[in-house]
């Protein structure tokens, strides 16, 4: 699994991003377990992900409302299947209103960029 870490900070709030080939909902609770297998992320405050594979589109929040559905539109616009995307947030004490979808969004666009490099 990729994982970019400690690309955003608001408020305290730090945020990474982590994805990896995925084909269902089976495949993306084992990578997430493997993820959380780290501390750091085990204890964050949330992962939210969202995979679109043959079983159709997938998402969690987390606890993270509407972050889920964020991640998977920005897949179906990339036309990305077949792969999850996580995007982790270490609550830092602030609420940050809707500025939690634009970085949840950033997050995401790094991770795509990342893919486009390897290409």
């Amino acid at each position: 699994m990729r994982t970019i870490d400690r690309i955003i900070s608001d408020r305290g709030s730090k945020y990474a991003v982590s994805g990896a080939p995925c084909r269902s909902a089976e495949e993306a609770a084992a990578l997430l377990a493997r993820l959380k297998q780290g501390k750091r992320f085990a204890r964050a405050t949330h992962n939210s992900w969202g995979l679109i594979c043959e079983d159709g589109p997938i998402k969690n929040d987390d606890g993270e409302s509407g972050a889920g559905m964020v991640i998977l539109r920005m897949l179906d616009r990339e036309g990305l299947r077949d792969h999850l995307i996580v995007v982790t947030r270490w609550y830092g004490g602030k609420q940050l209103g809707g500025d939690r979808f634009r970085h949840v969004q950033e997050a995401v666009r790094i991770y795509l960029g990342s893919l486009a490099k390897d290409s």
